[in-house]
C-alpha cells in the first residue's frame, strides 16, 4: 500500500519515520494522535523484530514448554513483516525464513508423542538462531522435519513473490513476470506435496526468489541465475 513515510505527532509536534518504526505512536510522548506527512511510497513491511526470549527461557527447563510461545512469536512476526519498505524492495532474509520454519516445527514437535534427539537438537538450533538469521544447513534437516522446512520456505517465498508483484503494482515487467509465474508454480507444487521435498530443493526455491529480487534491484546477472535455480527444481 502507499503510505506517507513520516508521521507528525499532533500533541507535541515530534516527527519520526513510519518506514523505520511501523508505528503511529509518538516515540516521545506516546500519543496515538499523529498524521502522515511527506511523500507517499509503497510500503508493506511492519519493521517488527523477532523476539524469542520468552521461548528460550522456557526451553531451559522443558523444550515442550517453549514450543507454544515460539510458535506465537514467529506467527506474529511473520504476519507483521513485508518486503517493500519506503518504495524499496527488500531481500528475502534469513530471519524471516527461520521464523516461518520454526512456527511450523514447534507445532509438529508439540503434537508428537515422542521426540527424538535429532528433532530436539534441530528445534533448539532454530530457536537459538532465528533472531540472528542463523538457519540450519540443508544437510542438517532431520528426515522427519523436511516437510516442515518445505512448507515454511514455500510460505516465505510465496509472501516474497506477492510483495515483488506489489512493488510493481501487480504489473511486473518481463522477464520478472515470467520468473514470478514459474516461482508460483513451484510453490504450488510444494504445497500440494505437503512440503515433502528435499531440503536442497527448498533451498533452490529460496535462491530463485532471492535472485529475482536482485534482478528487480538492477543486478544484470540475476535473471539467468534465477532461471538456473528454477530449472534445477524437480
Amino acid at each position: 500500500m502507499d503510505v506517507r513515510g513520516e508521521r507528525e505527532c499532533k500533541s507535541c509536534g515530534t516527527r519520526w519515520s513510519y518506514f523505520e518504526t511501523g508505528s503511529v505512536e509518538c516515540p516521545d510522548c506516546g500519543s496515538l494522535r499523529s498524521v502522515g506527512v511527506g511523500e507517499r511510497a509503497q510500503h508493506t513491511d511492519g519493521a517488527a523484530d523477532l523476539d524469542l526470549s520468552a521461548a528460550r527461557e522456557a526451553a531451559v527447563d522443558d523444550l515442550r514448554g517453549a514450543l507454544d510461545p515460539a510458535a506465537d512469536a514467529c506467527r506474529d512476526y511473520c504476519q507483521s513483516r513485508g518486503f517493500v519498505s519506503g518504495g524499496d524492495l527488500l531481500e528475502l532474509d534469513d530471519t524471516y525464513l527461520a521464523a516461518q520454519e520454526l512456527r511450523r516445527a514447534a507445532l509438529v514437535v508439540g503434537d508428537a508423542l515422542r521426540v527424538g534427539e535429532n528433532e530436539e537438537r534441530y528445534v533448539l538450533a532454530l530457536l537459538n538462531g532465528a533472531e540472528d538469521g542463523d538457519r540450519p544447513a540443508p544437510e542438517d534437516v532431520p528426515e522427519s522435519l523436511r516437510a516442515v522446512r518445505g512448507l515454511g520456505y514455500a510460505a516465505a517465498v510465496d509472501a516474497y513473490r506477492a510483495d515483488v508483484r506489489a512493488f510493481f503494482d501487480d504489473e511486473p515487467p518481463e522477464p520478472e513476470r515470467g520468473l514470478l509465474e514459474r516461482l508460483r508454480e513451484h510453490v504450488k507444487r510444494v504445497k500440494a506435496l505437503d512440503g515433502d521435498v528435499s531440503p536442497e530443493d527448498s533451498e533452490r526455491l529460496v535462491s530463485a526468489a532471492r535472485r529475482i529480487g536482485d534482478a528487480v534491484r538492477g543486478d544484470e546477472t540475476a535473471v539467468e541465475e534465477a532461471r538456473t535455480h528454477l530449472d534445477r527444481l524437480a
